[in-house]
């Protein structure tokens, strides 16, 4: 249970979706109970069959950043940077143009280099810490603006654009319809199922939505490089919890009502905040929360999520949740079925 050889299953590769669909809540819907481990299969745009009116469906309104940006060293040579952090609250005001960046060019990069981009846009190389460079900025106007207009939409290296590193579907695509607050550099994909005429059913049917906030950071691109789960260390991530959400899950557990997390980052952020006492609190801070099994979950009584990679945090979470080997057969299952994995892929609703 704690090797990292217990989360490995083989994927054809033709199942990794490498587009979206046209229709979001037209994906395929696996419906897992946690307690029997017993499946049933459904399509998205149907949850409201599958949710009570007394739910809190509490979804991860991140809003991923065109983050990655192609540029020039003072050689000539080609460099690509992917900027981390650049949610507001994570950097100080007298250094708000200072980014923490994942530099991909032909050889390392050293401090005190310039680098070029478009419209003007330079920076020069601060530091360097752990394959994580330090950089500071420099354009005219206002720096965000700037990155709208020349930033790319970082996608996850298992999704293919010949040459590519985005398109302009995508950069609609790889957001949820409610995302609002700026910051992710990867989306909380679980909720790429949904539209606002399904939110809009749910409210109907008297489903309380609970938005929080959690911006992924590169640690969802880095592997478990241990071979005891146990060990491995999760990057911060940084979130916030606004007061209404937390009044709104402290009276739900109260009552007894479930609470179903939309995405591992939901869940992930409604565990690391919840108090001893068993109250919610209004929070804002950095998350490092690693949930694999053995954890006691204390919030969350349901997940809707995508199909994760072999040996990721991820997979462990929802094993956690779920139960190893009914995660593992429900995964076999979904192959079987040829369901669509990954992020532009299909979900499970585990309850």
């Amino acid at each position: 249970m704690f090797s990292i050889e217990d989360y490995h299953y083989h994927l054809p590769e033709h199942l990794i979706a490498q587009q979206p669909l046209q229709k979001r809540d037209h994906s395929r819907l696996l419906v897992m109970d946690r307690g029997t481990g017993s499946l049933s299969h459904h399509v998205f745009h149907k949850l409201e069959t599958c949710l009570a009116p007394s739910d809190v469906l509490v979804v991860n309104n991140t809003q991923v950043v065109p983050g990655r940006i192609v540029g020039k060293k003072e050689s000539g040579g080609r460099i690509e940077a992917l900027i981390l952090n650049d949610a507001s609250g994570m950097r100080s005001a007298e250094n708000k143009n200072h980014y923490d960046c994942m530099l991909k060019s032909s050889k390392r990069t050293r401090i005190g280099a310039r680098l070029y981009f478009q419209e003007g846009v330079t920076a020069e190389v601060l530091e360097r810490h752990d394959g994580i460079y330090r950089l500071s900025f420099f354009c005219e106007g206002d720096f965000q603006s700037v990155l709208n207009r020349i930033g790319q939409t970082p996608l996850p290296p298992y999704i293919k654009r010949d040459g590519l590193q985005s398109t302009r579907e995508d950069s609609a695509a790889y957001q949820t319809v409610y995302a609002s607050e700026k910051g992710a550099i990867a989306a909380p994909t679980a909720g790429f199922h949904f539209t606002e005429t399904l939110m809009r059913r749910l409210k109907d049917k008297g489903v309380t939505l609970a938005p929080i906030t959690l911006h992924v950071g590169y640690g969802t691109f880095l592997p478990v490089r241990v071979t005891d789960i146990r060990t491995h260390r999760m990057h911060s991530e940084w979130f916030s919890i606004p007061k209404k959400t937390a009044e709104t899950i402290s009276h739900a557990r109260r009552e007894g009502r479930r609470v179903v997390a939309v995405g591992t980052t939901s869940v992930r952020t409604l565990e690391f905040a919840m108090g001893e006492d068993n109250i919610m609190r209004s929070m804002t801070g950095p998350c490092d929360l690693f949930i694999y099994p053995g954890y006691r979950f204390r919030v969350v009584d349901a997940m809707i999520t995508n199909f994760h990679l072999p040996k990721s945090t991820l997979l462990m979470l929802v094993s956690a949740f779920a139960g190893r080997e009914n995660i593992l057969a429900a995964y076999q299952a979904a192959i079987k079925e040829k369901y669509r994995f990954y992020s532009y892929g299909d979900a499970m609703l585990i309850q």
